[in-house]
């Protein structure tokens, strides 16, 4: 039976740090301060997978990408937070 790799799955849904850790960064931000900012169903396990460049649905980049913007008042899009 052949199946995928586990070890080259991983390395596909790991994209390395993400713009959105530098900006939060920049910004004093941390985790906690966008889960509270997110009126949603944000957590901070998807922010901190979001800085470190773990893939996410779509979905989950949309949280992320309210939340930032309702936390700092500026208006960002996805491509400014991540490259994938």
């Amino acid at each position: 039976m052949q199946g995928s790799d586990p070890k080259e799955e991983q390395f596909t849904r790991e994209f390395g740090p993400q713009l959105i850790d530098q900006l939060m960064n920049d910004r004093k931000l941390s985790n906690h301060d966008l889960v509270q900012a997110s009126t949603e169903q944000l957590t901070h396990k998807m922010v901190a997978k979001a800085r470190r460049g773990r893939w996410l649905s779509s979905k989950v980049r949309q949280k992320v990408l309210r939340a930032l913007n309702k936390a700092t008042g500026e208006n960002f899009t996805a491509k400014n937070l991540f490259n994938y």
